[in-house]
């Protein structure tokens, strides 16, 4: 039996107590109506916009701007820069609206469009704790949205949480080995983080290196440059009406949408299509081991490349790319996965608004070495490519792995017997 178990024992063998957050808690008054609701008590604090923020900002500042974001990149103003917005105390704080997470905070502070909240007695709940159990019951708040009282149902939840209340002591050694697990996992995550973006970076250096077969007007090796079209067959896919249930419910037909190929190699997809979808569009089937490339997309899409290890179908913004056998699927893959940045460059138009069509993936050259010489080139980057993209094996699944366990360890630790009166 471990301190903790035994402090349990001792202090509230016959459970612990759970009360709505609202009793325990005071938030700040910019929540609309949190007075009123359900006897909430309120503190006061002024808010940055993240554009008055930005004007504010600076790296030498000691003052932190507690950020929305769930990014764990730190932000700073001056105390003289921070003037009425500069705020003090232990508080606990969730982004209202976004993406849902939890930060605490100890001493002078300016926020965002945060909401702030703190223990209302400390010797009763630890906002440490709090800010702990917040984080073990995240799924509950993804619906947290503006606004409170009973037009606000979504308010009404995070409010009404049943809160766990273990004597002051068993929450501060909770406290205490949470901070020492929670700082041995970052630093573990952080190492395997670093070592993960050598590898990428290795990884995009050896690949770049095994297909360096000079240019098309200066070849390498006497490796033959051919255009896409020489080779293969290319063809853009179709979105079946989405207004027609009968090409969607209950579709048995995979079909691929742009944000997919981010996935590299796809195994199965988000949506699939019915028979009747498909034959009233002109999208098309495409064998297994098909190099599939964005011709658009939102940020970083187009140019992208994946590669199918199932058959499926795919919208119209991307292009699918049937090999002969004259190159291998994996080869053009890794090839066109190295030339990123050229596809995007030779896209027309600019920015996000930039496109790549089937002329010019038709167009494109590609080295062409014999089958002998593909095969050794995706035999040694299949080896890379598992180890550093894997989600299942390597660097990726062993942070994910340290994080699932401290989620585990997290939320054991904060789970309790309830006390039956």
């Amino acid at each position: 039996m471990n301190y903790i178990e035994k402090l349990i024992q001792e202090k509230c063998p016959n459970g612990v107590e759970y009360k709505p957050l609202w009793s325990l808690t005071a938030w700040d008054k910019k929540f609309n109506g949190v007075d009123r609701y359900m006897q909430s008590k309120v503190i006061s604090y002024k808010y940055y916009l993240s554009a008055d923020f930005d004007k504010v900002e600076r790296e030498n500042g000691n003052i932190l701007y507690l950020a929305t974001g769930i990014s764990d990149k730190k932000r700073y103003t001056t105390e003289e820069l921070a003037k009425e917005y500069l705020s003090e105390g232990e508080v606990v704080c969730i982004p209202w609206g976004g993406t849902p997470n939890i930060k605490y905070h100890k001493g002078k502070f300016v926020t965002g469009d945060n909401r702030i909240a703190t223990s209302l007695n400390v010797q009763i709940l630890d906002n440490k704790f709090l800010f702990y159990f917040l984080q073990s019951r995240i799924n509950e708040l993804t619906s947290f949205y503006r606004g409170a009282g009973i037009k606000h149902p979504h308010m009404k939840s995070v409010l009404c949480l049943e809160t766990p209340v273990p004597p002051i002591e068993i929450q501060r050694e909770i406290v205490k080995v949470l901070d020492n697990f929670s700082e041995l996992t970052a630093e573990l995550t952080a190492e395997l983080t670093a070592e993960l973006t050598a590898r990428k970076q290795q990884y995009e250096y050896y690949r770049n290196q095994l297909l360096d077969f000079g240019t098309p007007d200066n070849p390498k090796d006497d490796v033959k440059w051919m255009k896409i079209s020489e080779f293969s067959k290319c063809c853009a896919g179709a979105t079946p009406s989405t207004s027609n249930s009968q090409y969607w419910k209950n579709g048995t037909i995979p079909w691929m949408s742009s944000g997919e190929v981010n996935y590299g190699r796809i195994f199965s997809t988000e949506k699939k299509i019915t028979q009747l979808g498909y034959d009233n569009s002109s999208t098309k089937m495409l064998p297994e081991k098909t190099v599939v490339v964005a011709l658009a997309g939102q940020g970083k899409t187009r140019g992208l490349v994946a590669i199918t290890h199932i058959e499926l179908c795919t919208n119209q913004s991307l292009c699918g790319i049937i090999t002969n056998s004259s190159v291998l699927s994996e080869y053009l893959y890794y090839f066109l996965q190295s030339k990123y940045l050229d596809l995007r460059h030779i896209s027309s138009g600019d920015g996000n608004r930039g496109g790549l069509n089937l002329q010019m993936i038709n167009n494109y050259f590609v080295p062409v070495p014999n089958i002998k010489i593909q095969q050794e080139i995706v035999d040694k980057l299949d080896k890379f490519d598992k180890l550093v993209n894997d989600l299942t094996e390597g660097l990726p699944a062993e942070i994910e792995a340290r994080q699932k366990q401290y989620e585990y360890y997290r939320n054991k630790l904060l789970t309790f017997k309830r006390l039956v009166n």
